[in-house]
């Protein structure tokens, strides 16, 4: 029989055998190792470009985050109720986002997708789908880097003709084109395959120039150009070559003041080494007082545009632009008007002569549209606006009603000044 000191100390060698045994110090680190660790994932660091994905241990190459890798993308949704005074409205609507016919109207889904690629370049498009179709908008590449204040573009682009040329629908504060985009241009606004090269001038109020050579053929965005007809490009003569000169001036605290020109030339498609250019003026006024929490403003924007096309025995010219004010006179609500001409086309006797492109436009024509807009968040946008058509094509005036819904989703930038 076990006496109880023995069964005691047995009890105390089986616990300390459980204990498992303390772990080893960590080995010394060397203060110059550290160092010297530390200078190499530094040097690696400045060689290494943002952007870049960086190798990871043997056996996989290593991924970088989400966010860097996936690029910013939207949709943002417009769609329209429409009615129209006259259902035999055709030609009163020449932008082809605009509502066309009396009842509901998908006027787009824009998907918007951009990010800078490296250090170097910025990749950017936008993927237009409609009730039955779908279209590449814009898919070019910025740089980033490039000296003495200039930047390029390549890729489809919209030019930066004018002011409302290069803004997409949702930028747009009336629910249609005006009429004077679509009669020089197209459908879609004046854009193509090009490339495109601005200069930002060291000065005391901004100036920037900006050149672009694009495709001259396409009826939806190159119309008083090549066109329907694609004559194919032997020189650089046979490209539409665009220059824009913008402008901005701080008038004061309250008051501001965008101001530029604009001209395309190039080839068109009536007669051998027929051409047409197109000048234009753009001019954006605004006034927003700085004193005081207010989201009021007042705007005035207007745009004018001088065409000339040879034609085989004549040359033939005519004025098309439009002005509006737009009040946003509380956080969410804005009232606007606009005004919109065009002439009919006249030859240097200064006789009106229809032009090909549109015969039937034989008077001056006019158009007056007021809206009301308002915004339930920044991401969603309610408009009624109404309108009177009246001359150009058409011998009596046609009347308009829109009542117009949007959505945006996703990461989008801001919209221009």
């Amino acid at each position: 029989m076990m006496t109880m000191p023995l069964l005691a100390a047995w009890q105390f060698l089986a616990q300390a055998q459980e204990q498992p045994e303390p772990a080893p110090p960590p080995p010394a680190v060397e203060a110059s190792d550290l160092d010297k660790a530390l200078a190499a994932d530094a040097a690696v660091a400045k060689t290494t470009p943002p952007n870049t994905a960086i190798s990871g241990p043997a056996g996989g190459g290593g991924t970088q985050p989400g966010s860097v890798l996936n690029p910013d993308l939207s949709f943002i949704g417009d769609v329209a109720a429409a009615w129209f005074s006259d259902d035999d409205h055709e030609g009163s609507q020449t932008g082809g986002h605009d509502p066309q016919k009396t009842g509901f109207n998908l006027q787009q889904l824009e998907m918007s997708i951009g990010k800078a690629v490296d250090p170097y370049f910025r990749f950017d498009g936008n993927i237009v789908f409609g009730q039955f179709s779908v279209e590449v908008e814009e898919a070019y590449a910025t740089t980033l880097a490039l000296p003495y204040n200039l930047q390029a573009r390549a890729g489809q682009f919209l030019t930066r003709i004018g002011r409302l040329n290069a803004t997409h629908l949702h930028a747009w504060d009336f629910v249609d084109q005006p009429f004077a985009i679509g009669r020089l241009f197209g459908a879609e606004g004046n854009r193509g395959l090009g490339i495109e090269l601005s200069w930002l001038a060291s000065l005391p109020w901004y100036f920037e120039l900006v050149g672009s050579l694009t495709d001259a053929a396409g009826e939806a965005t190159a119309r008083s150009f090549y066109g329907t007809r694609d004559l194919g490009v032997r020189s650089p003569l046979d490209l539409q070559s665009s220059l824009m000169l913008k402008q901005f001036f701080e008038l004061s605290d309250d008051w501001s003041l965008l101001w530029g020109l604009s001209s395309a030339l190039g080839p068109n498609a009536t007669g051998y080494h027929n051409r047409t250019d197109i000048y234009g003026m753009d001019l954006y006024l605004k006034y927003r007082p700085v004193a005081g929490a207010t989201h009021a403003y007042v705007a005035l924007q207007t745009e004018w545009f001088y065409r000339r096309r040879q034609v085989p025995g004549e040359v033939l010219q005519d004025a098309n632009g439009y002005a509006f004010l737009i009040w946003r006179f509380a956080r969410r609500w804005s009232a606007g008007a606009r005004y919109e001409h065009g002439t009919p086309s006249w030859n240097r006797a200064g006789r009106t002569i229809p032009d090909e492109l549109d015969p039937d436009w034989t008077r001056a024509r006019q158009r007056v549209s007021a809206n009301l807009t308002f915004w339930p968040t920044e991401f969603s946008r309610l408009r009624l606006q109404g309108g009177r058509d009246d001359g150009g094509t058409r011998g009596a005036a046609v009347w308009t009603t829109f009542l117009a819904f949007e959505l945006v989703v996703g990461a989008h930038g801001a919209h221009r000044f």
